[in-house]
């Protein structure tokens, strides 16, 4: 499994919030209100990716009071850091669509309030996306020195 790459991730944030912002004109009015709830969610399992990585690398590390790392779970961890940045840029999208597609409407209450709420997501997409690729960093297996050969 290669590492994602950031290009690609923006990429993909940028035709979702290209498509979603395009197909909100029509029907913006009959869709349900953002849910604020996606924003301490997101934020939530980034802040679990971040540590997780973090872990994981002083474990690869074999640092002290570390316990070896099995390399099946770097993998899974490893996948879970590609699945995650994925996610996030797919979601990070749509949500930067609604936030460009209500900044034309806040002058009014209720897309003023959308527009906010999915500003919020979408910075909390970005943030997963960020702790996404340092998980998929962290599981990186060190190359070995010299000294270790």
């Amino acid at each position: 499994m290669k590492p994602s790459r950031p290009g690609v991730v923006v990429g993909l944030l940028v035709v979702c919030a290209i498509l979603s912002w395009a197909l909100l004109n029509p029907f913006y009015s009959s869709l349900p209100r953002v849910p604020w709830t996606a924003i301490p969610t997101v934020l939530l399992l980034a802040v679990g990716e971040v540590y997780s990585g973090w872990m994981t690398k002083a474990r690869i590390e074999r640092r002290f009071d570390t316990k070896p790392v099995e390399p099946l779970a770097v993998a899974r961890l490893a996948a879970l850091g590609k699945a995650s940045a994925y996610a996030g840029a797919v979601f990070g999208g749509i949500f930067a669509g609604f936030t460009l597609y209500t900044a034309e409407l806040l002058d009014r209450e209720a897309p003023r309030e959308d527009f906010l709420i999915a500003g919020g997501s979408f910075v909390s997409c970005v943030v997963l996306v960020c702790a996404a690729l340092y998980l998929e960093y962290c599981c990186k297996v060190p190359k070995d020195s010299e000294e270790d050969r």
